[in-house]
């Protein structure tokens, strides 16, 4: 499947929202149960961490970079999200995505990415392992989910270029 990657525009956010419920109704992508308006998911990633996967005029997944925290000293420390559409899982786009956005946080000085992932997301946790990502730690019972806690592994990646 040809298919590019750009920045992600505010016009992409519909089918970039779409995308993200979808994930959403999986139960094992995030703790969220709706997802947010443009406004409110804007403020709280990265302005240079926004990427979309589109072939032709058709987002087929995203993947974005939010700070983990305000403090100055986590500057180079970036959360990486990837979310692929159902229609268009297991093509690659997802570790085309996960590239693309290790690439762009280097080029911008973040020096760790971290994933928080359920453990029952085994294709998530797969992905993130093959672009470099160890896991660091289990945070357990940290949310729950239709009544049901759940644990969520904490995954990171540290930039053999950046913060040495």
């Amino acid at each position: 499947m040809d298919y590019s990657i750009d920045p992600m525009m505010p016009t992409d956010w519909e089918p970039v929202r779409a995308i993200y419920l979808e994930g959403i109704v999986t139960r094992n992508a995030t703790f969220e149960r709706e997802p947010p308006s443009w406004e409110k998911w804007s403020t709280s990633h990265l302005p240079f961490g926004r990427l979309v996967a589109r072939a032709h005029d058709v987002v087929l997944g995203w993947g974005a970079l939010s700070p983990v925290s305000s403090r100055c000293c986590y500057a180079g420390v970036a959360e990486a999200s990837i979310y692929v559409g159902n229609n268009y899982q297991r093509e690659g786009i997802g570790g085309t995505l996960l590239r693309a956005l290790i690439d762009l946080s280097e080029r911008n000085g973040i020096w760790t990415l971290q994933a928080g992932i359920f453990p029952e997301n085994i294709g998530s946790l797969a992905l993130v392992r093959k672009y470099g990502f160890r896991e660091i730690g289990r945070r357990e019972r940290l949310g729950q989910i239709d009544g049901v806690w759940r644990d969520v592994l904490l995954l990171e990646r540290r930039s053999p270029v950046v913060g040495l």
